[in-house]
């Protein structure tokens, strides 16, 4: 039998896998030596005992070998292309090839070992192999079908009413081809944004990412939080990219030298439209390009759809039906805050208020609200925007943010006049939002008349439900991290494995909320100058979750796990 020790040295996948956390030192040791015990590749042994997913072995070796990693399921390989090489080359070879670009030849691999085969692939068709990197399962579909044979797929348009997907041949831009179709409607550049959009919204990205380098262009989704690259095309093709992207969206495309915003409406289907808020950003090799999905039906997902407990939710739904007060929801950039905001203006939608808005600017659309985009350069401030409001008879108003004391100030007069105003800050727990208004300057008597309910807010991964598993965690590690000693011994952890439903293992996400009623003794408190600790100390007392418990429940639950538990929130 071979000794297994962590003590030889890792192969480059290996190492990469590692240092993603993928794969501790004693298991990749162990995998190395076990693979070559079994006389079979390290990939193959990698995905057959399931140490690690397909999908973070591709993402791992395209990271260790500067290669692109392409989801070969959403290729669209031509019966051309696919005939360069017949099935049994294929197999040999480990490879299948996805497109042909003049004499250049995207070639799809699941496993680092057989790059050495591109000498055989060059030979064989007479065309430069150009390698990318794709997931084993999926590789092993295409090249052992049940007929025997590989065929042109288009395995997206099998689906009813979904967009194209980013193919080869969006992701592999020749630049003499843009030149040469440069006036035709259908030329490569529209096409490669019309998929790349279409791509994004299917993957329920939130944004896109465009980032100029000096010789490539890389192009990442954040999906559930987190970016992820998904292309790395040549940068000669970058700027056609962005040229169209900034005509979409209204900008001066001579005008490279300051950030520009704009805004692109995109039709996915015969019913959807989906808007996308563009930002520009000169870079030292080009403009950078962040474009954010506006998706208006994240708005309608109903207040049970939140992720709140059911006391917090009950807390919301009786601040929502006062007539007057301040809501106020607060957290980091991209935990949530519109989301939970236009969920509770959902609610108040009726033809019997008048609702109107100031943001800067209005990412969800919805009928029956009036909104306002604040623009500072022509006058038009949130302060601005609010005593316009106050002069059109409003019952319920929404301030995008709250970053002065004059906004403050109006806000809280509102609150205390008969309207309802919804608004947000950035603190990090609703203990905090109080004395951020108080160091703002807004009087304390103010602060404890107007403010009914603070709500604390992140965004953390759900666990995929079909890939979780039971997590082995110490007893006395779990009581270290915030489990009562009681609930320990029936207590079921899960940690992320990772499937092709998920994304290294986690899918969607899910909100951890600290839902804090200004109670009368808060109020007192707040009036007598209290700090945000002893206001903290007080909502303990009342049986209020702060993040970090709240966020306990929901890994109690098997929702998420500790170690996103620990990326969206402090001790």
């Amino acid at each position: 039998m071979i000794p297994l020790t962590s003590s030889i040295p890792l192969p480059g996948l290996l190492r990469q896998l590692v240092e993603q956390e993928i794969l501790n030192q004693e298991q990749a040791s162990q995998a190395m030596q076990k693979a070559r015990a079994d006389k079979t590749s390290l990939v193959a042994w990698l995905v057959q005992s399931r140490l690690a997913s397909p999908k973070d072995i591709a993402y791992a070796a395209s990271m260790e070998y500067g290669l692109s990693m392409v989801d070969i399921d959403q290729v669209n390989i031509s019966t051309a292309v696919a005939s360069l090489l017949d099935a049994e080359q294929m197999k040999k070879l480990n490879l299948v090839p996805m497109y042909r670009g003049g004499k250049t030849l995207m070639v799809g691999l699941a496993d680092p070992s057989f790059l050495t085969n591109l000498d055989d692939v060059k030979f064989a068709t007479g065309l430069v192999p150009e390698p990318v990197f794709v997931e084993y399962d999926k590789l092993q579909r295409y090249l052992h079908p049940d007929n025997g044979e590989i065929t042109a797929t288009t395995p997206a348009n099998t689906k009813a009413n979904t967009a194209s997907p980013v193919s080869a041949d969006a992701i592999v831009l020749d630049t003499r081809e843009l030149k040469a179709k440069s006036d035709n409607e259908e030329s490569a550049v529209v096409e490669f944004l019309d998929k790349l959009l279409a791509h994004a919204i299917n993957a329920k990205a939130s944004d896109i990412h465009l980032e100029v380098f000096e010789k490539s262009l890389r192009i990442r989704y954040r999906i559930d939080g987190i970016l992820q690259v998904v292309a790395t095309p040549p940068n000669d093709a970058a700027q056609q990219l962005i040229s169209r992207i900034k005509v979409l969206a209204r900008m001066d495309i001579s005008e490279r030298r300051v950030p520009q915003d704009g805004r692109i409406r995109f039709t996915l289907n015969a019913k959807k439209k989906i808007d996308f808020r563009v930002n520009t950003l000169p870079t030292l090799f080009g403009e950078k390009v962040v474009m954010r999905i506006l998706d208006s039906s994240n708005a309608a997902l109903g207040v049970e759809k939140l992720g709140f407990d059911p006391r917090q939710q009950q807390d919301f739904m009786k601040a929502l039906q006062k007539s007057d007060g301040m809501i106020l929801v607060t957290g980091p950039t991209g935990s949530g805050k519109t989301v939970t905001l236009y969920t509770g203006l959902g609610i108040l939608n009726t033809p019997e208020r008048n609702i109107s808005t100031a943001e800067d600017p209005a990412e969800i659309n919805m009928p029956g609200v009036n909104q306002v985009n604040v623009n500072p350069r022509v006058g038009l401030s949130f302060a601005d925007a609010l005593r316009a409001f106050l002069r059109q008879d409003p019952d319920v108003i929404m301030v995008g943010e709250i970053r002065d004391l004059e906004t403050a100030e109006i806000a809280v007069k509102a609150a205390q006049t008969g309207h309802l105003v919804l608004s947000t800050l950035h603190t990090n727990s609703a203990p905090e939002t109080l004395t951020r208004l108080l160091n703002m300057g807004v009087p304390p008597f103010n602060i404890a008349s107007s403010v009914h309910l603070i709500i604390a807010q992140r965004l953390a991964r759900r666990l995929c439900e079909k890939c979780k598993r039971p997590a082995d965690i110490p007893g006395e590690a779990l009581i270290k991290l915030g489990f009562q000693p009681e609930e320990v011994n029936t207590l079921k952890i899960y940690e992320p494995y990772g499937c092709t439903e998920c994304s290294h293992g986690y899918k969607g996400r899910v909100g951890i909320y600290q839902v804090m009623p200004i109670s009368p003794d808060m109020g007192r408190m707040v009036m007598n100058g209290c700090n945000s600790m002893e206001l903290a100390d007080q909502a303990r007392k009342e049986g209020i979750l702060d993040l970090r418990r709240a966020g306990l429940e929901k890994v109690r639950l098997g929702i998420t796990s500790l170690a996103e538990l620990a990326r969206v929130t402090t001790d």
